[in-house]
């Protein structure tokens, strides 16, 4: 089974270098490894690595383009494909347990983790903290394994068999936000998918080389309504998505955490709502603000 590793990154080169450089320590070695940056200066250093990977540059920025790069490189060398965000930090033994997974079933079709830790959600972590998590002892999640309709973006596996046809949509410019539900409720339609606590990591939740506050909060309410209409986001996930963190950045705004910019995801909300009343909210906009 050929195994591809695919990260898409903007930038963070020197996170970047430390996430590629710890695959060397994997127990099953990723058949490849290929970066896909933004700009030539999202890949330096990359080729300095002791085993550097492919690094190409993409015709356009943006997740979803940046990463259906990737996948044209991969269609005909890949049998299972993994996405990694470019500040998730993989358990030295995550390649080994996807290959044996989907070796077991070959109605599997997708694999995301239960997380050791989510900076993302938590608040940033260095790549020092997060290496340090997976060294513990008892550092997997004490997790089942659980059936999924969708994966998450910093780390999810694909079997390229069940992709033709797929791609990540790119009406979903810059950082994407919810581009991973849409491609993966998709690919949920073609077989099963499973969330593993067998695939795991840290992701470290690096701010910077992202979206700005205001763009990131009009894309809260546009995608959603956008991917509602295309049908790749059930009802309750969508909205209830939406109204968690519209009212998260309302509640947070009076006193904003230092690392978020809640006050400029509230106006891009309330931009969003304004546009959607007049039925023209558009996740491209974001582009042009």
């Amino acid at each position: 089974m050929r195994i591809h590793v695919a990260i898409a990154t903007t930038g963070r080169p020197k996170i970047m270098s430390q996430v590629v450089e710890r695959f060397d320590r994997q127990t099953r070695k990723p058949d490849g490894i290929i970066v896909v940056g933004a700009a030539p200066e999202d890949i330096v250093g990359l080729d300095r690595l002791p085993n550097p990977p492919v690094a190409v540059i993409s015709p356009k920025k943006g997740l979803c383009c940046q990463r259906n790069v990737a996948l044209s490189h991969l269609r005909e060398e890949a049998d299972v494909v993994v996405f990694f965000d470019d500040d998730f930090v993989v358990s030295d033994d995550i390649i080994e347990q996807m290959e044996k997974m989907f070796a077991a079933d070959p109605k599997l079709v997708g694999l995301t983790g239960w997380l050791v830790a989510d900076g993302a959600q938590t608040g940033g972590l260095t790549f020092e903290e997060s290496a340090a998590m997976l060294e513990k002892p008892d550092f997997r999640p004490d997790k089942a394994d659980e059936p999924t309709s969708w994966l998450y973006g910093c780390n999810m596996a694909f079997r390229m068999s069940a992709c033709e046809g797929l791609s990540f949509d790119e009406n979903l410019p810059l950082y994407g936000w919810q581009e991973d539900v849409d491609f993966s409720e998709q690919l949920a339609r073609r077989g099963a998918m499973l969330r593993t606590a067998k695939m795991t990591g840290v992701h470290m939740g690096t701010r910077g080389g992202r979206t700005s506050g205001f763009r990131l909060g009009y894309s809260q309410v546009a995608n959603i309504v956008y991917l509602r209409k295309k049908g790749t986001i059930g009802s309750y996930h969508g909205w209830e998505l939406m109204a968690r963190n519209v009212a998260a950045n309302l509640a947070h705004s009076f006193r904003p955490e230092p690392t978020i910019d809640r006050r400029g995801r509230l106006r891009g909300n309330l931009l969003g709502f304004a546009d959607l009343i007049r039925g023209k909210a558009d996740p491209r906009k974001i582009v042009d603000l």
